[in-house]
């Protein structure tokens, strides 16, 4: 089984997260926020107040 590989950024970003947001996080969404390039719309919607729209 090859291991994925982790985003340092991505894992940095993950570990300042108010563990109340982690804690409601779905195994899914967590590893679409440390590893895929599209996430799920319920990821965007729990982390909306950490999300910057351009």
């Amino acid at each position: 089984m090859s291991e994925k590989k982790i985003d340092k950024e991505r894992q940095n970003s993950y570990d300042s997260l108010p563990p109340s947001i982690k804690e409601n996080l779905t195994q899914e969404e967590k590893e679409a926020f440390l590893y895929k390039a599209v996430w799920p719309e319920s990821l965007f919607e729990k982390l909306d107040e950490f999300i910057i729209k351009e």
